[in-house]
């Protein structure tokens, strides 16, 4: 199979495959973090960068490993990263707190795994309402109360 990408397509492709390795747990001023499984695919990737037009988007160490340079973790791919985070950290924000609150109104330590027509009806509401304050205040009037509830 004989696969060919112009220099803007592969450098897109070494974006994507940064992400791809951020998520899985890679971070790019740690190598050690590289998850074994994707080791060997990513230097393949990598490696490729010189000879398709690339090379100012990836470094090699003093072992001869390649990883993502600056040029390549900042821009968009950064952009794509915070938003990915900010994205993640308000969905489970918001999905955490109305199943706590769920459990708590039905007198439940867990909920189970298919949840009534009422229940799912409730946790929406629970979730809607969450949602309306975080959008409008952030986390401004979250308040953490050690040792319980208020």
């Amino acid at each position: 199979m004989k696969v060919s990408f112009t220099p803007k397509e592969y450098a897109r492709l070494l974006e994507l495959a940064h992400l791809g390795l951020w998520v899985a747990g890679t971070r790019p001023d740690d190598p050690a973090t590289m998850p074994e499984r994707y080791a060997d695919i990513a230097q393949k990737v990598f490696a490729l960068a010189e000879p398709l037009g690339c090379a100012d988007l990836i470094e090699v160490d003093v072992n001869g490993q390649f990883f993502p340079n600056e040029k390549l973790t900042s821009g968009p791919a950064r952009e794509k990263i915070d938003q990915f985070v900010e994205d993640a950290f308000w969905s489970e924000l918001v999905a955490r707190l109305a199943e706590r609150d769920l459990r708590s109104e039905l007198g439940a330590t867990k909920l189970s795994d298919e949840l009534t027509e009422d229940e799912e009806e409730r946790l929406t509401a629970m979730e809607d309402s969450y949602w309306r304050e975080f959008e409008t205040k952030g986390i401004d009037h979250l308040v953490l109360l050690r040792g319980g509830k208020g």
